[in-house]
C-alpha cells in the first residue's frame, strides 16, 4: 500500500521541489512546504523529517535522508531521496537533477497508462459477451421443456423441469461471477497514476 501511495504522489513531489527550488527556495524550505502539502505518505514522512530536525535529536538532514531511503518501498521514491541526501552531502546541481527525474517519471507513467489501456482493450467486449449471449443461451435452455413437449417429448427423454431451473439459476449465478472476476482483474492491473 506504502509503495502505491509512493509511487501515485512522486510526480508532483518532484514537480513542487522544482518549481520551489529554481525560484530561490531552499532545499530546507521546500521539504518543509511538501511537509504541510498534500501529496500523502510522501508530506507525512517529510513533516515528520522535520519536526525530528527542529528538536534537533538527529544528526541533521543528511541522515534523515538516509533513514527516510530504508523505510521507502518504490524505487523512485528512492531515486529522489537519493537525490536529495547527494545534494546534502556533495553539493550538486538539483533543480537540474530534479527536472530529468521529472521528465523520466512522466515517460514511464504515460508507459504504464498505454500499457494499462491495452491490457483492458478486450474487457468491455468480453463484458459484453458474457453479460448479454449468457443469459440468452440460459434463457433457451429454460425453454426447453416447453419447446419438446407433446410429440417431440416422445423422441427424447427431458430431465425434470426443476433440475433445468436449478441449471438455469446456477449458470446465470455463473455468469455474475465470472463478469465480477473481470472486473476485479481490471481494477488490480490499475497502475495507480
Amino acid at each position: 500500500m506504502r509503495k502505491l501511495e509512493e509511487k501515485r504522489e512522486l510526480l508532483y513531489v518532484i514537480r513542487t521541489l522544482d518549481v520551489l527550488m529554481s525560484s530561490g527556495v531552499g532545499l530546507e524550505a521546500a521539504l518543509h512546504t511538501i511537509g504541510k502539502g498534500g501529496y500523502g505518505i510522501i508530506s507525512e514522512d517529510f513533516s515528520q523529517m522535520m519536526r525530528r530536525l527542529q528538536k534537533g535529536n538527529t544528526g541533521g538532514i543528511g541522515p534523515e535522508l538516509k533513514g527516510l531511503m530504508q523505510r521507502s518501498e518504490s524505487a523512485g521514491y528512492k531515486r529522489l531521496l537519493n537525490t536529495l541526501y547527494t545534494n546534502v552531502t556533495q553539493n550538486t546541481d538539483l533543480v537540474e537533477t530534479l527536472k530529468k527525474q521529472g521528465t523520466r517519471m512522466e515517460e514511464d507513467r504515460s508507459e504504464e497508462v498505454e500499457k494499462y489501456i491495452e491490457d483492458l482493450s478486450g474487457v468491455p467486449e468480453t463484458l459484453l459477451s458474457i453479460g448479454m449471449i449468457g443469459p440468452i443461451i440460459l434463457a433457451i435452455v429454460g425453454l426447453v421443456p416447453q419447446l419438446m413437449s407433446g410429440d417431440l417429448g416422445a423422441f427424447m427423454s427431458l430431465p425434470d423441469s426443476s433440475v433445468i431451473n436449478a441449471v438455469v439459476n446456477m449458470g446465470l449465478g455463473l455468469t455474475l461471477v465470472a463478469m465480477a472476476l473481470i472486473g476485479v482483474k481490471a481494477h488490480t492491473k490499475d497502475p495507480g497514476v
